[in-house]
């Protein structure tokens, strides 16, 4: 009988599978059936609330809809090799975004981990088991970033044993490339805290022949974005799926370039003796983020648009009856691209700190989240709000606003 260990040793060296995912049997097929569901928020004091503020992880991300739940539920009734999985789904994802290829990973933050390490190995498995201990074995070592994109995420890249290079100009990017250099990485939603952009980026890389990354995470809506960078050239790009697309919450997407997929999934579940092997992404996430990134693709998105817009009208439309309050709507260029309002009130005639606001929505019923910001101002976004989830947040904020009238 063979052991676990062997199995390890086994699957760290089988090529990736192929293969067909069978149609489930029929227990699957008659899962629908509806089953007691246990209120497990209410049962241990969880406090739920309406989403006004966006697609934060501490907020845990968006709702799944209502198919990549059954997705997920009929997955969960059949067994299935891992590799073939992600083998299928990746055909179609990459079909889907302009991509050689594509694997689900956990979050946005592993497939930049799991990118660089397959930049890093190829498809050498002592070099898989050496990471991220990179001294003596040959592999390069450095990351150029911009000095405008290192806040925090770069923390990803590092977990591989690099060390981070910061530039600010195209002189002092061509000056950072040397033999130890192993990727170029562009965080878009700081675009334009950099000078070089997207284009530019891509274009020193391949005239090095260094390999490039950019992390989009939540730079989708547009949907334009989840092909935009694969036909710009970068080697390989990175997505959050339980933002926008309302996949699981845990779950991310990293394509691009074949021979870079190939490898960073060796360095993923359920290969063992590697920094990924704690990334695990189970059969019935992947699918359910196939089904969601699916279902984004083809949606109707002026009409998605259009009523994210009717919904912050019915709510910017309640703040500034209040006198003082100023409502601004507003869709930013980079992450979170939907419509969203600033609110704003003069102090002189509307006493309300905006913390004190926030935690009198936090703690109403139904609770309600925003963003607060400074000087009496907070952002709302509605495209995490349930239809009708308007009104309420509405009558709620210009109850708060006008107790407070001076």
């Amino acid at each position: 009988m063979i052991n676990r260990r062997d199995l390890i040793k086994h699957l760290s060296a089988v090529p990736l599978l192929g293969g067909f995912l069978g149609n489930g049997s029929a227990e699957a097929a008659t899962f629908a059936a509806k089953l007691p569901v246990r209120n497990l928020a209410k049962e241990l004091g969880i406090r739920t609330f309406i989403n006004a503020a966006g697609t934060y992880t501490a907020m845990t991300g968006s709702l799944m809809q209502d198919e990549v739940v059954q997705t997920i539920q009929g997955a969960a009734q059949n067994f299935m090799m891992l590799d073939e999985v992600q083998t299928k789904v990746g055909e179609k994802i990459a079909a889907l975004t302009h991509a050689e290829s594509a694997v689900v990973t956990a979050g946005c933050f592993s497939a930049l981990t799991l990118g660089l390490a397959g930049v890093l190995t190829g498809m050498d498995a002592k070099k898989v088991e050496a990471l991220p201990h990179l001294e003596g074995t040959g592999m390069k070592s450095e990351v150029i970033i911009q000095k405008g994109h290192n806040i925090g995420y770069s923390h990803a890249l590092t977990n591989t044993g690099c060390t981070i290079v910061q530039v600010e100009t195209v002189e002092e990017l061509e000056k950072a490339i040397n033999e130890k250099t192993a990727l170029l990485w562009f965080l878009h939603i700081q675009s334009d805290k950099g000078q070089i952009k997207h284009e530019q980026w891509v274009e020193i890389a391949k005239k090095h022949g260094i390999a490039t990354m950019i992390d989009m995470a939540a730079d989708v809506p547009p949907v334009e974005n989840l092909w935009r960078f694969n036909d710009m050239g970068f080697d390989l790009v990175c997505v959050s799926g339980g933002k926008a697309m309302r996949g699981p919450q845990s779950a991310g997407i990293l394509m691009g370039k074949k021979h870079l997929i190939d490898a960073a999934r060796l360095s993923m579940p359920p290969r063992g003796s590697t920094i990924g092997r704690g990334m695990k992404v189970n059969k019935e996430e992947i699918l359910g983020m196939y089904v969601a990134l699916e279902k984004f693709v083809k949606m109707d998105h002026k009409k998605e648009w259009k009523m994210w817009e009717e919904r912050a009208a019915t709510i910017g439309n309640a703040a500034k009856s209040i006198a003082g309050v100023n409502v601004e709507t507003f869709a930013p260029e980079l992450g979170n691209h939907t419509p969203t309002l600033r609110i704003s009130w003069d102090a002189a005639k509307v006493s309300l700190p905006v913390k004190l606001l926030q935690e009198n929505l936090r703690n109403g019923d139904p609770s309600i989240e925003i963003m607060p910001g400074e000087n009496n101002t907070l952002t709302i976004t509605t495209w995490c709000l349930k239809p009708g989830e308007e009104k309420i947040v509405a009558t709620r904020l210009k109850e708060e606003l006008s107790k407070a009238v001076v």
